[in-house]
């Protein structure tokens, strides 16, 4: 399909909340994904959500069995993620660094669940239901805050754990 351009933080329509779903398995709605997954495939992204190339839907995909901007990581399946519902279980979190291609160059430090359960549906309109930890439930989290208008910067508990990745060092903890 087609390669889209991805909104930037700072352009408006990344803070809505999304809209849901009404109608799966339609023309438009594979072509959305398809294009969602061609330009995540081309900049190398862990996931994407619709907001991010300008569809207010909430439509998030993820997955990749190795990936170069993460390359230390566990592998993802390949995943289409529609009007996503989100479960922590338990309150334990783990710290870790996110990029973002609406935030392109930085990384953050960012607290998230550790352990996850995810539910929604594929395009087709098929159930999901899945029990996550670790790098997995972190790339759940980061994308379906995209859904409701949330940056990860918004999410910094300290903007000292701010980076451009290119001076990225493992930086002291703040005082």
């Amino acid at each position: 399909m087609a390669v889209r351009r991805v909104l930037k933080m700072g352009e408006s329509q990344l803070y809505r909340r999304a809209d849901p779903v009404k109608a799966f398995d339609t023309p438009a709605l594979h072509a959305l994904v398809q294009d969602m997954f061609d330009t995540m495939v081309a900049l190398n992204g862990a996931g994407l959500a619709a907001p991010q190339i300008g569809d207010s839907l909430r439509v998030v995909i993820f997955g990749f069995e190795a990936n170069p901007r993460y390359p230390d990581v566990e592998p993802v399946p390949t995943t289409v993620l529609i009007n996503p519902v989100l479960e922590p279980l338990g309150e334990e979190r783990e710290d870790g660094w996110e990029g973002c291609l609406s935030v392109p160059g930085l990384r953050g430090q960012v607290s998230r669940y550790k352990r996850l359960r995810y539910r929604g549906f594929d395009a087709r309109g098929i159930e999901i239901d899945r029990t996550v930890e670790g790098f997995h439930a972190r790339v759940v989290q980061h994308e379906c805050d995209h859904l409701d208008g949330i940056l990860y910067p918004m999410r910094l508990a300290d903007w000292r754990l701010l980076r451009f990745e290119e001076t990225m060092e493992e930086p002291a903890q703040p005082d």
